[in-house]
């Protein structure tokens, strides 16, 4: 599988990246044994790269994946942490549940923020900023869905690498469409910044274009690696095959369906909210006094559940 720099940072990542949220409590909830079995056979496959966060509760996964493997493998992980200390929590807690002495990449989870969020977060900025001169982070990132976060985080010399959303219906942008979206790309391209994307598949909205959905992300310049979530064998087989350039199966182009997976809020909702503003593409409201999905506008993300004080929130 071919392998590209993210940017300056000397991080050399393979085009596709192993998103481990669908694996965790968020989304699938699969057993850590199937999950890191899967994770394993991804990097026999060739990928060297993972994402992850702290939220998405797949430290377990990764951890038992990497037992008795020694080849090179990028992990990045991210935290919605704000000061100092909490950020200091995030970085030493994810070293200890990955059985790592160094993270890769660490970003700023910043789905759905202001161009403000550098000041607003600025004691957890400083702690990236301070453990990657001490050499426990590599590279410093952010990841976010807003186009005006992409500009800002051009302008922070910093931010090493952006995890943007990105696919082509503009599903889960804020603040602009696809194609200003990707302008921002190859702004931040041109000034050195290196990219990998997210959402490619909008969530699983594009999953029956999924060779020319995933074709249409890698060929925007300045991304160098593509970040799926993948939940069985047949699935990795798939992406592998399309991002090594091989002719898939003929049967792929017609048994390939919608997910059949979606978001339920139980009668335990009480309407506080607090789901509608962790929700980083607007697809929560509320109605009657209860929250509501949009079901055009969800991507299956997951953030809403882990927020919400009631546990009314359940992807099945």
């Amino acid at each position: 599988m071919k392998k590209y720099l993210l940017g300056k940072t000397g991080i050399e990542v393979s085009e596709l990246c192993f998103g481990a949220l669908p694996l965790g409590p968020l989304q699938a909830n699969i057993p850590v044994e199937e999950g890191a079995k899967l994770i394993r056979a991804a990097l026999e496959r060739g990928i060297n790269f993972i994402d992850t966060a702290e939220v998405y509760k797949t430290y377990p996964y990764i951890k038992l994946a990497l037992e008795g493997y020694f080849e090179k493998v990028i992990i990045a992980t991210k935290s919605g942490a704000k000061t100092y200390s909490e950020m200091e929590k995030s970085i030493n807690d994810a070293l200890r549940s990955l059985n790592r002495s160094y993270i890769d990449i660490f970003h700023l989870h910043a789905a759905r923020v202001t161009s403000s969020v550098f000041e607003e977060r600025a004691g957890a900025f400083q702690c990236l900023k301070d453990y990657k001169a001490k050499g426990v982070i590599r590279a410093i990132g952010i990841s976010t869905h807003v186009i005006e976060v992409v500009r800002r985080a051009i302008e922070v010399k910093e931010i090493d690498i952006i995890f943007p959303i990105i696919n082509k219906l503009g599903v889960g942008i804020v603040g602009g469409d696809v194609e200003n979206m990707i302008t921002a790309i190859s702004e931040a391209h041109q000034e050195g910044k290196g990219l990998y994307a997210m959402k490619a598949l909008a969530g699983g909205h594009l999953i029956d274009q999924l060779e020319e959905s995933l074709n249409f992300v890698r060929n925007i310049q300045g991304i160098s690696s593509v970040a799926v979530g993948m939940l069985n064998q047949k699935e990795l087989e798939l992406n592998v095959k399309i991002f090594n350039n091989e002719e898939l199966p003929r049967e792929v182009f017609t048994k390939q369906t919608k997910p059949s997976k979606s978001l339920f809020i139980s009668r335990f909702c009480k309407g506080c909210g607090t789901c509608v503003k962790a929700c980083p593409n607007n697809a929560l409201s509320l109605k009657n006094g209860k929250a509501v999905v949009d079901r055009k506008l969800c991507i299956l993300c997951g953030y809403c559940n882990p927020v919400c004080p009631e546990f009314a929130i359940r992807l099945i």
